[in-house]
């Protein structure tokens, strides 16, 4: 019998020097990884973050809304819409205030300047109804609240408006109250939005995350 003989090929191949080391992947060679084929991990983490950032920008709603009806002309009530209005501007939210029926008296210029504060039917002030029903007291309550407001140094309903809307508040004014009260749109302050209806309203109160009704 013939002796088994190695083959040539074998004998000549180099001897097993065990399994490769692995090699971390950002720290393989740059001739191991053909260009334009694998990009880097920092390309890869570059194009992840434009991504998120196109991800976002697509779905910002640009911020909360607050959309506020007012529909009181009283000096005790024009302040509430005004107050919450700015307040709610100063923390980035986009609001409305649609003034229809007597709450259009706050955007009107010369009116708003003249507001009334009665106490009949007021619980609150501490004058009984008997008296307050008697002619001139509205007169007296109202001095009595403007002085108040003064010597407490709390702002007026103008400069709550002009702050308001420098502020980016807009204030709507309805326009068919403004046909009904015979109003001109050169009656109402600079910077109002005249010619507003109630379907325009409804639309703002629902696309808004808060809706008040003052």
């Amino acid at each position: 019998m013939g002796t088994d003989t190695p083959d040539a090929s074998a004998a000549d191949a180099p001897a097993d020097e065990g399994p490769a080391e692995d090699v971390p992947a950002d720290e393989a060679p740059v001739e191991d990884v053909p260009a334009g084929e694998a990009p880097s991990r920092a390309e890869l983490a570059a194009r992840v973050d434009e991504l998120e950032d196109a991800l976002a920008e697509a779905t910002d709603d640009g911020g909360k809304k607050m959309s506020i009806i007012a529909t009181k002309g009283t000096l005790d009530m024009a302040y509430p819409p005004l107050i919450l209005a700015s307040t709610a501007a100063a923390f980035g939210y986009e609001v409305t205030v649609f003034h229809t029926f007597w709450g259009l008296e706050i955007l009107h210029e010369e009116r708003s300047k003249s507001l009334k504060l009665s106490s009949v039917g007021n619980p609150n002030m501490p004058v009984p109804n008997a008296v307050a029903a008697l002619p001139g007291m509205d007169r007296v309550t109202t001095k009595l609240m403007e002085k108040k407001i003064a010597d407490n140094d709390t702002a007026t309903i103008e400069e709550l408006l002009e702050t308001s809307l420098d502020m980016g508040v807009e204030f709507q004014a309805c326009q068919m109250t403004i046909d009904l009260m015979g109003y001109d749109e050169d009656d109402f302050y600079d910077g109002v939005t005249t010619g507003v209806g109630a379907a325009t309203a409804l639309q703002d109160m629902a696309e808004a995350d808060i809706q008040l009704l003052v």
